[in-house]
């Protein structure tokens, strides 16, 4: 069995080391990374669509996934599950199989129990889609899909996920918990939300909306994804646990989907999708040095009480987007200048706008107020 398990962490970790630095082959052989924005995106969720060919069971299929997929990549025993918001406390006896906390948990201890028991956990809330996601649902192929993708279901302590419940995700700090009427999923946690959510927004594209799910601010030009998993896509890398996760749905295994999740492959590619700060870049091949500069890129005066501002970056800006706060394009302006460089928008009514600024495959917003 030990020399089992050997074999098995060897495999997925040369499987997952090819992902750092190059996209994983033969998954993405003869994708077109030259695309950006809605390409990207549109051209991302037909691979991930069309490679879903294993539609797993509820019961037992997705029990089956996880005691795989969630395995804790520290544990050499093969015997315990990493759980999702699980954080260090004192609530359950400690023993050779589980922690004294709900951050592992043995693998056959699965359940409805409250007391030290794992569940399945939907981090795309069920009652949270367009229409809800409905695990008991049947298709044509004698099973549902968004509500049994394994790639949003999550170990979780049985407690822990009840307190969550289906409360939108929301900004935090330290551990999870409830943040007032929201959830924040905890400092471990939250970039592997991040990268979930946006897996089932390419995946079910009118079902699972990112807006539907979490809390704050929409991304210009995208008024469905939040700049919060943008944030959280960035400040959270991808871990071990992830890589052996999207591995193995990308494997010959019994229980494996047959797809993958782009934004654990490359963090980036959100990025390139949605701008935002730069998250992890993976593949070197895909440059952040562009996003980098034009993310420095300056407005000025801001406040403006003339009516107009200047636009200034490091790199040749190909558009401008000027739009109001209730998502209107009030200008657009394409090549501005004849250095690219810097650009005078002017005739500005009083109010607050976005600036959305493209130059190549990068793209960022400021924030603009017209006295």
């Amino acid at each position: 069995m030990r020399n089992t398990y050997f074999l098995i962490c060897l495999l997925f970790s040369l499987m997952v080391s090819s992902q750092n630095g190059a996209p994983a082959a033969p998954y993405y052989n003869s994708f077109n990374w030259s695309l950006t924005g809605q390409n990207l995106k549109n051209a991302l969720a037909a691979k991930i669509t069309s490679t879903h060919t294993n539609l797993l069971t509820y019961t037992p299929g997705i029990w089956e996934a996880s005691k795989i997929t969630d395995l804790d990549p520290a544990d050499a025993t093969n015997t315990n599950v990493l759980l999702i918001y699980g954080f260090s406390n004192n609530m359950c006896p400690a023993s050779t199989s589980d922690d004294n906390d709900h951050r592992r948990r043995n693998k056959d201890s699965n359940g409805g129990s409250a007391t030290c028991q794992w569940n399945r956990e939907h981090v795309y809330a069920k009652s949270l889609g367009t229409p809800a996601l409905d695990d008991d649902a049947t298709t044509s192929s004698g099973v549902s899909d968004a509500g049994e993708d394994a790639h949003h279901l999550r170990a979780a302590d049985v407690q822990r996920n009840a307190n969550r419940g289906n409360r939108k995700f929301a900004a935090g700090t330290g551990n999870s918990g409830n943040m007032g009427a929201d959830w924040y999923p905890g400092d471990e946690w939250k970039g592997d939300v991040a990268r979930m959510m946006m897996y089932m927004y390419l995946r079910y594209p009118t079902q699972c909306l990112p807006i539907n799910v979490g809390t704050g601010a929409t991304v210009v030009g995208d008024t469905n994804m939040i700049q919060l998993f943008l944030q959280w896509n960035a400040e959270d890398p991808v871990s071990q646990y992830e890589d052996n996760r999207n591995t193995y749905h990308d494997s010959n295994g019994t229980y494996a989907q047959g797809n993958r999740n782009p934004f654990i492959d490359n963090p980036y590619l959100a990025t390139m999708i949605w701008g935002g700060t730069p998250a992890q870049n993976r593949w070197p091949f895909l440059s952040n040095d562009q996003f980098e500069a034009l993310d420095r890129a300056t407005v000025y005066p801001n406040p403006s009480n003339n009516n107009t501002i200047t636009v200034s970056s490091e790199v040749n800006m190909d558009e401008i987007q000027v739009i109001n706060l209730n998502g209107q394009l009030i200008q657009l302006i394409k090549n501005p200048e004849s250095n690219q460089k810097s650009t005078t928008i002017a005739n500005l009514p009083q109010g607050f706008y976005l600036l959305k600024l493209t130059s190549g495959n990068a793209v960022t917003t400021k924030k603009v107020i017209i006295n």
